[in-house]
């Protein structure tokens, strides 16, 4: 188990190198989120990490969430729950009733199924629709191609509010490779902005990018939401 207090300084490191990237994008460090990604994380730590100040947590699997969540002394609206794993429609009315934010919509067929299972639970929930920019079949998300027209329609529906975009870059070393992916999905958000001013529901607000190995990388080419495990929680 980590000593709070290495905890503490992890969570300043890392805030500091938000900081240090935020100037390259005109982003105020204040305006990015950092989610902490809490899979193959063993509990005490998340719960140091909560205590230390994180409020954004984010599993991959629905069912790693119902098994974690409830064991974490969360007050209600303290902390904002994100899923950013895959989800298959089937696991929509769990999913639902559990997280904040479902960051990994890729279809019109899932977004219909959340609003179902949201309209069910009396409930509005934000999302985000994922996007392959790196170009890798064995990455979930929608093309690129056809992302307007999954924003354009999930914009309809009552209770899913669109709330921008998240992509991941592929794995490698090859930084250029990792920036044009994230000013792919940058430049895609300028589109979705011009989508959206003739809408009345959905915003173009969160560009989710990054994580502990790219996220300055990501912060510098215009993201205000990073996800990171690893360099919160170690290996």
């Amino acid at each position: 188990m980590l000593v709070y207090g290495v905890m503490k300084e992890r969570l300043a490191k890392i805030y500091e190198q938000i900081a240090k990237a935020c100037p390259k994008s005109g982003r105020d460090p204040k305006d990015v989120i950092l989610i902490g990604v809490t899979k193959y994380t063993d509990l005490a730590k998340v719960q140091q990490a909560l205590d230390a100040g994180l409020t954004n947590i984010a599993e991959n699997r629905v069912q790693d969430a119902q098994e974690r969540f409830p064991a974490l002394k969360m007050a209600p609206g303290q902390v904002t729950k994100h899923l950013i794993g895959h989800l298959q429609s089937n696991k929509a009315k769990f999913a639902v009733p559990l997280f904040d934010m479902i960051q990994s919509v890729d279809s019109f067929k899932l977004a219909e199924e959340i609003q179902k299972q949201a309209e069910k639970n009396n409930k509005n929930i934000d999302i985000l629709i994922q996007v392959n920019c790196s170009n890798e079949e064995q990455k979930s998300g929608v093309d690129k191609a056809q992302a307007l027209e999954l924003i354009d329609q999930v914009s309809g529906l009552k209770n899913v509010t669109f709330k921008g975009l998240m992509t991941m870059a592929a794995l490698t070393t090859d930084e250029k490779a990792v920036r044009e992916a994230f000013s792919s999905l940058r430049n895609l958000s300028g589109e979705a902005k011009n989508l959206l001013a003739k809408k009345s529901h959905g915003e173009m607000k969160y560009l989710s990018m990054g994580m502990s190995q790219d996220f300055g990388i990501a912060i510098e080419e215009g993201s205000n939401m990073v996800r990171v495990g690893r360099a919160i929680f170690g290996e």
